[in-house]
């Protein structure tokens, strides 16, 4: 299916509601972004493809988004998962940490206006800094972005995280909106929601 949606106006941010399922492809995180290099994006991709693969997910896996959007997106991935790649994520808290990145950051781009323009710095009570996709330079903030991922739970692991990360986007509160995507492989699922 193609991936034009149709987007309606949700505050000063444009977010998709639709029930139909569209295309999630990782591997176009290797491409960059204005906050993130070519080698992050690749690193995101990685992770995100061996959280799936963790979970016997294959290619083309259904994930469902619920929250601000109710859609489904089928994931795609051209990353071979190998023993080196196998030995290179055998930590499973960065793993799932850099996977639910890699899905939200998409997520975002896919859902939203926004696009990822700077990484937060410890403290701030988010990952990264988003800015409007059609800005010109140099970008401005104009929200935040707060991710936290789960390799295997249930739908009230994901409610109860969302709620904490909810709490932990408090430092950086102010006058921009803060987005917050809690990322599940096992079922797969994805919750977004703004504060």
């Amino acid at each position: 299916m193609s991936d034009k949606f149709e987007y309606s106006k949700s505050g000063s941010n444009l977010v998709m509601s639709s029930t139909s399922t569209y295309n999630l492809t990782l591997n176009t995180l290797q491409a960059g972004l204005p906050g993130i290099t070519e080698a992050w994006g690749k690193l995101l991709c990685e992770a995100s493809a061996y959280c799936f693969e963790c979970q016997n997910h294959p290619k083309g896996v259904e994930l469902k988004v619920r929250g601000m959007s109710t859609t489904s997106f089928n994931v795609f991935w051209e990353t071979i998962i190998t023993d080196q790649l196998r030995s290179a994520w055998n930590d499973e808290q960065d793993l799932t940490e850099f996977g639910a990145c890699g899905i939200a950051i998409l997520l975002i781009l896919k859902l939203t206006g926004f696009t990822v323009i700077e990484r937060a710095r410890k403290g701030t009570g988010i990952d990264y800094w988003l800015g409007h996709k059609n800005a010109e330079r140099p970008f401005q903030n104009a929200a935040r972005l707060e991710i936290s991922g789960i390799l295997n739970g249930d739908a009230n692991a994901v409610k109860t995280r969302v709620n904490k990360k909810i709490k932990q986007t408090k430092p950086s509160d102010g006058t921009l909106p803060a987005f917050v995507v809690v990322v599940e492989f096992s079922e797969p699922q994805s919750h977004l929601v703004q504060k």
